[in-house]
């Protein structure tokens, strides 16, 4: 029963989120492969069940609208789904508050390593090469020019580094944070040398 719930969840997300470049399928199985990773240096102190669950829905509130914060919507959907699905009351619960308190806009911290984990992995998703290419792909969906998409590199992207919660997750992020940070300093570099 268990591989045809996640199945189904799979399958639904997948083509619910498919049309988002940024933040969608590809996006996601990212983030559940960062989650993963991360579990598996924590130990067995990590609920997998939820953890996978809540790496599958952490961003489906910003595919199915409804008002709120994604996180916030994410998190209530989640809960319907896995009621629905027959899931126990306490992976339903880890996973809304995993779901809840993964974004870094929402500002709400996590209080189980679930939670921490989602957050950590969404925070490594958006630095590095690829946080580079997803941050410019969101500005030409918003419209917004090179410098004003770089603004968002101060404004979140350096930041996230220094938001992680893991030692693990900053040890896979490292890497990622430095390629973010040098590349930052060349844009603003070639940036000044054109104005």
């Amino acid at each position: 029963m268990e591989d045809r719930r996640i199945s189904f969840i799979e399958d639904l997300v997948r083509s619910i989120s498919s049309k988002d470049p940024v933040h969608g399928w590809d996006h996601i199985t990212r983030v559940r492969k960062l989650c993963r990773r991360i579990a598996s240096a924590v130990g067995d102190k990590v609920d997998l069940l939820a953890l996978d669950l809540a790496a599958l829905l952490h961003d489906i509130g910003r595919f199915i609208g409804g008002q709120g914060h994604h996180a916030e919507v994410s998190a209530l959907f989640a809960e319907k789904i896995l009621r629905v699905l027959g899931y126990s009351d306490e992976v339903v619960a880890r996973v809304v508050e995993a779901i809840a308190s993964h974004s870094y806009s929402y500002g709400q911290e996590p209080k189980t390593i679930e939670g921490k984990i989602l957050s950590d992995a969404d925070k490594i998703d958006a630095i590095g090469a690829i946080g580079v290419a997803r941050t410019f792909m969101l500005g030409g969906i918003w419209g917004r020019g090179i410098g004003e998409t770089a603004k968002h590199f101060e404004e979140k992207l350096l930041k996230l580094y220094d938001k992680l919660y893991l030692e693990e997750s900053r040890k896979i992020a490292y890497k990622r944070n430095e390629a973010i940070k040098q590349f930052y300093r060349q844009l603003l570099k070639e940036l000044s040398e054109t104005v």
